[in-house]
Protein backbone atom coordinates (compact mmCIF):
# COMPACT_ATOMS: atom_id res chain seq x y z
CA UNK A 1 0.00 0.00 0.00
CA UNK A 2 2.85 2.38 0.86
CA UNK A 3 4.56 1.66 -2.46
CA UNK A 4 1.30 2.31 -4.31
CA UNK A 5 0.79 5.61 -2.47
CA UNK A 6 4.39 6.63 -3.23
CA UNK A 7 3.93 5.78 -6.91
CA UNK A 8 0.70 7.76 -7.09
CA UNK A 9 2.31 10.72 -5.33
CA UNK A 10 5.32 10.73 -7.67
CA UNK A 11 3.05 10.48 -10.71
CA UNK A 12 0.86 13.34 -9.46
CA UNK A 13 3.88 15.57 -8.77
CA UNK A 14 5.30 14.85 -12.23
CA UNK A 15 1.94 15.59 -13.85
CA UNK A 16 1.69 18.92 -12.04
CA UNK A 17 5.10 19.94 -13.37
CA UNK A 18 4.30 18.79 -16.92
CA UNK A 19 0.95 20.60 -16.91
CA UNK A 20 2.59 23.85 -15.77
CA UNK A 21 5.29 23.61 -18.45
CA UNK A 22 2.68 22.77 -21.12
CA UNK A 23 0.48 25.72 -20.16
CA UNK A 24 3.54 27.96 -20.09
CA UNK A 25 4.68 26.85 -23.54
CA UNK A 26 1.17 27.48 -24.93
CA UNK A 27 1.15 30.99 -23.51
CA UNK A 28 -1.77 30.25 -21.18
CA UNK A 29 0.43 30.77 -18.12
CA UNK A 30 2.17 34.13 -18.34
CA UNK A 31 5.53 34.88 -16.66
CA UNK A 32 3.55 36.56 -13.87
CA UNK A 33 1.66 33.32 -13.17
CA UNK A 34 4.86 31.28 -13.22
CA UNK A 35 6.40 33.75 -10.77
CA UNK A 36 3.48 33.25 -8.35
CA UNK A 37 3.85 29.46 -8.64
CA UNK A 38 7.60 29.74 -7.98
CA UNK A 39 6.95 31.91 -4.91
CA UNK A 40 4.45 29.27 -3.74
CA UNK A 41 7.23 26.66 -3.88
CA UNK A 42 9.65 28.93 -1.99
CA UNK A 43 7.03 29.64 0.68
CA UNK A 44 6.35 25.91 1.01
CA UNK A 45 10.04 25.40 1.86
CA UNK A 46 9.90 28.19 4.45
CA UNK A 47 6.65 27.09 6.07
CA UNK A 48 7.43 23.37 6.22
CA UNK A 49 10.89 24.08 7.68
CA UNK A 50 9.43 26.40 10.34
CA UNK A 51 6.74 23.84 11.15
CA UNK A 52 9.52 21.39 12.02
CA UNK A 53 10.64 23.84 14.72
CA UNK A 54 7.32 25.23 15.91
CA UNK A 55 4.90 22.44 15.13
CA UNK A 56 6.80 19.19 15.58
CA UNK A 57 9.34 20.23 18.21
CA UNK A 58 7.09 22.66 20.08
CA UNK A 59 9.41 25.69 20.07
CA UNK A 60 8.18 29.23 19.41
CA UNK A 61 10.58 30.75 16.90
CA UNK A 62 9.76 33.97 15.04
CA UNK A 63 13.19 34.66 13.59
CA UNK A 64 12.98 32.41 10.53
CA UNK A 65 13.48 35.37 8.19
CA UNK A 66 17.00 35.73 9.61
CA UNK A 67 18.01 32.32 8.25
CA UNK A 68 16.20 33.16 5.01
CA UNK A 69 18.29 36.34 4.75
CA UNK A 70 21.57 34.52 5.39
CA UNK A 71 20.89 32.06 2.58
CA UNK A 72 19.71 34.79 0.21
CA UNK A 73 22.66 37.15 0.66
CA UNK A 74 25.35 34.48 1.04
CA UNK A 75 24.33 32.67 -2.14
CA UNK A 76 24.03 35.96 -4.05
CA UNK A 77 27.53 36.99 -2.94
CA UNK A 78 28.93 33.61 -4.00
CA UNK A 79 27.37 33.69 -7.47
CA UNK A 80 28.01 37.40 -8.18
CA UNK A 81 31.51 37.87 -6.75
CA UNK A 82 32.97 34.34 -6.76
CA UNK A 83 31.05 32.93 -9.77
CA UNK A 84 30.18 29.72 -7.93
CA UNK A 85 27.70 27.34 -9.61
CA UNK A 86 24.19 28.08 -8.43
CA UNK A 87 23.49 24.65 -6.96
CA UNK A 88 26.67 24.87 -4.90
CA UNK A 89 25.68 28.39 -3.81
CA UNK A 90 22.29 27.08 -2.63
CA UNK A 91 24.00 24.38 -0.57
CA UNK A 92 26.51 26.86 0.89
CA UNK A 93 23.72 29.31 1.75
CA UNK A 94 21.81 26.53 3.46
CA UNK A 95 24.88 25.36 5.39
CA UNK A 96 25.67 28.90 6.59
CA UNK A 97 22.06 29.33 7.71
CA UNK A 98 22.22 25.94 9.45
CA UNK A 99 25.41 26.93 11.27
CA UNK A 100 23.69 30.14 12.33
CA UNK A 101 20.82 27.98 13.58
CA UNK A 102 23.28 26.01 15.68
CA UNK A 103 24.91 29.18 17.01
CA UNK A 104 21.56 30.64 17.99
CA UNK A 105 19.97 27.38 19.05
CA UNK A 106 22.54 26.28 21.60
CA UNK A 107 21.99 29.25 23.95
CA UNK A 108 18.48 30.33 22.91
CA UNK A 109 16.74 26.95 23.04
CA UNK A 110 17.37 26.73 26.76
CA UNK A 111 14.63 29.35 26.92
CA UNK A 112 10.95 28.58 26.55
CA UNK A 113 7.76 30.22 25.37
CA UNK A 114 7.73 33.99 25.04
CA UNK A 115 11.40 34.29 26.04
CA UNK A 116 12.44 32.06 23.14
CA UNK A 117 10.23 34.05 20.77
CA UNK A 118 11.87 37.32 21.85
CA UNK A 119 15.37 35.81 21.51
CA UNK A 120 14.74 34.51 17.98
CA UNK A 121 13.07 37.78 16.97
CA UNK A 122 16.12 39.65 18.24
CA UNK A 123 18.40 37.34 16.25
CA UNK A 124 16.46 38.03 13.06
CA UNK A 125 16.75 41.77 13.57
CA UNK A 126 20.49 41.48 14.34
CA UNK A 127 21.01 39.71 11.01
CA UNK A 128 19.03 42.42 9.19
CA UNK A 129 21.02 45.23 10.82
CA UNK A 130 24.34 43.49 9.99
CA UNK A 131 23.27 43.20 6.35
CA UNK A 132 22.09 46.82 6.40
CA UNK A 133 25.61 47.93 7.35
CA UNK A 134 27.63 45.56 5.15
CA UNK A 135 28.75 47.23 1.93
CA UNK A 136 29.92 43.93 0.42
CA UNK A 137 26.27 42.91 -0.04
CA UNK A 138 24.93 46.33 -0.94
CA UNK A 139 24.17 47.69 2.50
CA UNK A 140 21.14 49.96 2.77
CA UNK A 141 20.86 50.36 -1.00
CA UNK A 142 20.22 46.64 -1.44
CA UNK A 143 21.94 43.89 -3.41
CA UNK A 144 21.28 44.26 -7.13
CA UNK A 145 22.64 42.54 -10.22
CA UNK A 146 21.88 39.03 -8.94
CA UNK A 147 21.60 36.59 -11.88
CA UNK A 148 18.24 34.94 -12.42
CA UNK A 149 19.19 31.30 -11.97
CA UNK A 150 16.04 30.17 -10.18
CA UNK A 151 13.42 28.53 -12.36
CA UNK A 152 10.03 27.11 -11.50
CA UNK A 153 11.39 23.59 -12.03
CA UNK A 154 14.26 24.12 -9.59
CA UNK A 155 12.02 25.74 -6.96
CA UNK A 156 9.46 22.93 -7.39
CA UNK A 157 12.13 20.22 -7.05
CA UNK A 158 13.63 21.88 -3.96
CA UNK A 159 10.19 22.11 -2.35
CA UNK A 160 9.64 18.39 -2.96
CA UNK A 161 13.06 17.54 -1.50
CA UNK A 162 12.30 19.69 1.56
CA UNK A 163 8.95 17.99 2.18
CA UNK A 164 10.41 14.49 1.71
CA UNK A 165 13.41 15.12 3.98
CA UNK A 166 11.38 16.70 6.79
CA UNK A 167 8.65 14.07 6.51
CA UNK A 168 11.23 11.27 6.79
CA UNK A 169 12.88 13.06 9.71
CA UNK A 170 9.56 13.43 11.54
CA UNK A 171 8.72 9.74 11.09
CA UNK A 172 12.20 8.61 12.19
CA UNK A 173 13.42 7.97 15.74
CA UNK A 174 14.81 11.52 15.80
CA UNK A 175 11.42 12.91 14.84
CA UNK A 176 9.65 10.87 17.51
CA UNK A 177 12.09 12.26 20.05
CA UNK A 178 11.21 15.80 18.88
CA UNK A 179 7.51 14.97 19.25
CA UNK A 180 8.17 13.69 22.76
CA UNK A 181 9.91 16.96 23.63
CA UNK A 182 6.93 18.86 22.26
CA UNK A 183 4.38 16.90 24.29
CA UNK A 184 6.22 16.93 27.62
CA UNK A 185 9.85 17.97 27.80
CA UNK A 186 10.31 16.93 31.45
CA UNK A 187 8.82 13.48 30.83
CA UNK A 188 10.96 13.05 27.71
CA UNK A 189 14.13 13.91 29.64
CA UNK A 190 13.18 11.47 32.39
CA UNK A 191 13.15 8.74 29.73
CA UNK A 192 16.64 9.63 28.53
CA UNK A 193 15.81 12.02 25.67
CA UNK A 194 18.33 14.86 25.41
CA UNK A 195 15.83 17.65 24.78
CA UNK A 196 18.47 20.33 24.05
CA UNK A 197 20.14 18.14 21.42
CA UNK A 198 16.92 17.40 19.54
CA UNK A 199 15.67 20.98 19.74
CA UNK A 200 18.96 22.26 18.33
CA UNK A 201 18.93 19.55 15.64
CA UNK A 202 15.43 20.51 14.51
CA UNK A 203 16.41 24.19 14.64
CA UNK A 204 19.49 23.59 12.45
CA UNK A 205 17.57 21.52 9.87
CA UNK A 206 14.82 24.14 9.68
CA UNK A 207 17.42 26.90 9.32
CA UNK A 208 19.21 25.00 6.53
CA UNK A 209 16.08 24.78 4.38
CA UNK A 210 15.18 28.41 5.16
CA UNK A 211 18.63 29.36 3.81
CA UNK A 212 18.01 27.30 0.67
CA UNK A 213 14.68 29.09 0.19
CA UNK A 214 16.48 32.43 0.55
CA UNK A 215 18.95 31.43 -2.16
CA UNK A 216 16.12 30.56 -4.53
CA UNK A 217 14.31 33.79 -3.70
CA UNK A 218 17.26 36.12 -4.28
CA UNK A 219 18.10 34.49 -7.60
CA UNK A 220 14.51 34.77 -8.78
CA UNK A 221 13.74 38.40 -7.93
CA UNK A 222 17.38 39.41 -8.67
CA UNK A 223 17.33 42.05 -5.94
CA UNK A 224 17.43 41.92 -2.15
CA UNK A 225 16.62 44.82 0.15
CA UNK A 226 17.23 44.81 3.93
CA UNK A 227 13.65 45.82 4.73
CA UNK A 228 11.43 44.29 7.47
CA UNK A 229 8.97 43.02 4.85
CA UNK A 230 11.62 41.12 2.86
CA UNK A 231 14.07 39.79 5.45
CA UNK A 232 12.85 41.25 8.76
CA UNK A 233 10.23 40.61 11.41
CA UNK A 234 7.30 41.22 9.01
CA UNK A 235 8.54 38.35 6.85
CA UNK A 236 8.91 36.12 9.93
CA UNK A 237 5.34 36.90 10.99
CA UNK A 238 4.06 36.08 7.49
CA UNK A 239 5.73 32.67 7.63
CA UNK A 240 4.41 32.08 11.15
CA UNK A 241 0.85 32.92 10.05
CA UNK A 242 1.11 30.30 7.30
CA UNK A 243 2.30 27.69 9.81
CA UNK A 244 -0.54 28.43 12.25
CA UNK A 245 -3.17 28.56 9.51
CA UNK A 246 -2.07 25.23 8.02
CA UNK A 247 -1.94 23.60 11.44
CA UNK A 248 0.95 22.98 13.80
CA UNK A 249 2.43 19.54 13.22
CA UNK A 250 0.95 19.07 9.73
CA UNK A 251 3.17 19.08 6.64
CA UNK A 252 0.29 18.95 4.16
CA UNK A 253 -1.44 21.72 6.12
CA UNK A 254 1.69 23.85 5.74
CA UNK A 255 1.70 23.21 1.99
CA UNK A 256 -1.97 24.20 1.61
CA UNK A 257 -1.52 27.34 3.74
CA UNK A 258 1.64 28.42 1.89
CA UNK A 259 -0.09 28.12 -1.50
CA UNK A 260 -3.32 29.70 -0.22
CA UNK A 261 -1.69 32.72 1.44
CA UNK A 262 0.63 33.29 -1.54
CA UNK A 263 -2.17 33.30 -4.11
CA UNK A 264 -4.91 35.12 -2.13
CA UNK A 265 -3.08 38.49 -1.90
CA UNK A 266 -2.54 38.38 -5.67
CA UNK A 267 -6.23 37.65 -6.29
CA UNK A 268 -7.14 40.65 -4.13
CA UNK A 269 -4.99 43.06 -6.15
CA UNK A 270 -8.12 44.06 -8.08
CA UNK A 271 -9.50 45.39 -4.82
CA UNK A 272 -6.43 47.43 -3.97
CA UNK A 273 -8.28 49.84 -1.70
CA UNK A 274 -9.86 46.98 0.27
CA UNK A 275 -7.03 44.48 0.06
CA UNK A 276 -5.53 45.15 3.49
CA UNK A 277 -9.01 44.85 5.02
CA UNK A 278 -10.23 41.73 3.21
CA UNK A 279 -7.01 39.79 3.80
CA UNK A 280 -7.05 39.94 7.65
CA UNK A 281 -10.85 39.42 7.73
CA UNK A 282 -10.38 36.23 5.72
CA UNK A 283 -7.69 35.04 8.13
CA UNK A 284 -9.89 35.85 11.15
CA UNK A 285 -12.84 33.89 9.71
CA UNK A 286 -10.65 30.87 9.03
CA UNK A 287 -9.16 30.98 12.54
CA UNK A 288 -12.65 31.30 14.12
CA UNK A 289 -13.94 28.18 12.42
CA UNK A 290 -10.62 26.31 12.42
CA UNK A 291 -8.75 27.63 15.49
CA UNK A 292 -6.27 24.75 15.40
CA UNK A 293 -5.49 25.33 11.73
CA UNK A 294 -6.68 23.63 8.59
CA UNK A 295 -5.04 20.27 9.35
CA UNK A 296 -3.79 20.47 12.94
CA UNK A 297 -1.63 17.40 13.62
CA UNK A 298 -3.15 15.56 10.65
CA UNK A 299 -1.93 14.75 7.19
CA UNK A 300 -3.89 14.62 3.96
CA UNK A 301 -3.24 11.39 2.06
CA UNK A 302 -5.10 8.91 -0.10
CA UNK A 303 -5.03 6.26 2.63
CA UNK A 304 -6.42 8.68 5.23
CA UNK A 305 -9.07 9.81 2.77
CA UNK A 306 -10.06 6.19 2.07
CA UNK A 307 -10.29 5.47 5.81
CA UNK A 308 -12.49 8.53 6.26
CA UNK A 309 -14.90 7.41 3.56
CA UNK A 310 -14.95 3.85 4.89
CA UNK A 311 -15.69 5.17 8.38
CA UNK A 312 -18.44 7.42 7.09
CA UNK A 313 -19.94 4.55 5.08
CA UNK A 314 -19.83 2.17 8.07
CA UNK A 315 -21.46 4.83 10.26
CA UNK A 316 -24.19 5.31 7.64
CA UNK A 317 -24.87 1.58 7.42
CA UNK A 318 -24.97 1.33 11.21
CA UNK A 319 -27.46 4.17 11.41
Amino acid sequence: MKRLNSLISCTALLLVYLVVKLLESRGILLPYHVQILSLCCINIILVVSLNLINGFTGQFSIGHAGFFAIGAYASAYLTVHLQLPFVLAIICGGILAGLAGLAVGLPALRLRGDYLAIATLGFGEIIRVIILNTDAVGGARGFSGIPKYTTFGLAYLTAIITVVVIRNFVTSDFGRACLAVREDEIAAESLGVNSTYFKVLAFAIGAFFAGAAGALFSHYLQYMAPTPSQIGFVKSIDILIMVVLGGLGSITGSIFAAVFLTIIPELLRGFAEYRMILYPILLIVVMIYRPAGLLSGQEFSLSNLAKHFKGAKAHGNHS
